[in-house]
């Protein structure tokens, strides 16, 4: 099999798996929709500033339980399955874009359902022709912390409590992705370039991308 064969094998795996699980369905949208409902009763915020309150809280949320999607593979990560890996010859760069793949169709899944919910939640004012930036956005953000927790399980592989540890990996490293996502919602709202915000989010997928793939195989001899 070509690289490209191994890793949509995978991802296709992947995602099986979780049409049998359903934890993103079930579990990881449920609570953030909640969470969504419970963000402005917590901070005791007036009905009248819930419509400007409604991008900052779609993307603290968004990134938040975004990061949980993109870790669930970590945690489902068993040694025999990398060990079954290994005998069938798989790259474990392939393994890596694989992963990162199916994970990403889940996030932005997952991100594109909570936005959904944010507007219906919040009915935030927006400039018209905002779905298309906004999209992209959601869409490089969630690629981000998909590439950000591959790398972060396939760092923490073999290790005791791998989840908590590659949690605490990707919460400062996703800052980037915060920024960028964030600020380009907003500078929808203020009409100004959206551009530096949209390169930052690409810069940082890119990067991630590249470390992946160049890591991924001295990160699985030194997890044996």
């Amino acid at each position: 099999m070509t690289f490209w064969d191994q890793a949509i094998e995978i991802s296709r795996v992947d995602l099986r798996v979780e049409r049998r699980m359903g934890d993103v369905l079930r579990i990881i949208l449920p609570f953030a929709i909640i969470a969504l409902l419970v963000f402005p009763l917590a901070l005791g915020v007036d009905l009248s500033a819930i419509t400007q309150l409604g991008p900052a809280v779609f993307w603290a949320i968004g990134v938040l339980f975004g990061m949980q999607v993109a870790l669930r593979q970590a945690a489902d990560d068993r040694p025999e399955r990398r060990d079954l890996y290994a005998l069938l010859g798989v790259d474990p760069a392939a393994r890596f874009v694989g992963r990162t793949m199916s994970g990403s169709v889940l996030t932005v899944g997952f991100m594109i359902a909570l936005l959904v919910a944010t507007f219906v939640l919040y009915s935030p004012r927006l400039p018209s022709g905002w779905p298309g930036p906004v999209i992209l956005a959601v869409l490089l953000t969630a690629v981000g912390l998909t590439e950000l927790g591959t790398l972060a399980g396939e760092v923490t592989a073999g290790l005791r409590s791998r989840t908590v540890l590659a949690s605490l990996i990707v919460a400062p490293l996703a800052i980037p992705l915060v920024i960028g996502g964030s600020q380009t919602l907003e500078s929808l709202i203020r009409d100004t370039s959206i551009l530096p915000w949209l390169l930052l989010l690409v810069a940082t997928d890119l990067a991630l991308a590249v470390a992946g793939v160049a890591l991924a195989r001295p990160l699985e001899e030194a997890s044996r």
